[in-house]
């Protein structure tokens, strides 16, 4: 079973950075890839960025070149810097790792952290 843990949330205003961190269970080179979402109350989860070895890292559209997601693989480490937050990004945050074995597919998430941005 792989494990995701994620941490780095807290309270920050508006214009201000966090950096959030995702430790994986497993090497993060050898996942399809390893993504963060976000989801408040009431509405789907998003894509925030996704950041595989065999693909082009991908941000979701809302965020406009704010975050940053990057990897440290002799760490089992995945980032998401976030700069200039707003309070629309308010959410909790979501990592999850994804990996293929034959032709199964395999996704795990973690338990969120809570990103709130005051105005």
């Amino acid at each position: 079973q792989v494990q995701v843990v994620e941490s780095g949330g807290g309270l920050v205003e508006a214009g201000g950075s966090l950096r959030l961190s995702c430790a994986v269970s497993g090497n993060t080179f050898s996942f399809k890839r390893i993504g963060w979402y976000r989801q408040t109350p009431g509405q789907q989860r998003e894509l925030v960025a996704t950041i595989s070895e065999s693909e082009p890292t991908k941000y979701g559209e809302s965020i406009e070149g704010r975050f940053t997601i990057s990897r440290d693989n002799g760490k089992n480490m995945v980032y998401l810097q976030m700069n200039a937050l707003k309070p629309e990004d308010t959410a909790v945050y979501y990592c999850n790792a994804e990996w293929v074995t034959g032709t199964t597919g395999w996704v795990s998430w973690g338990q969120g952290t809570q990103v709130t941005v005051s105005s």
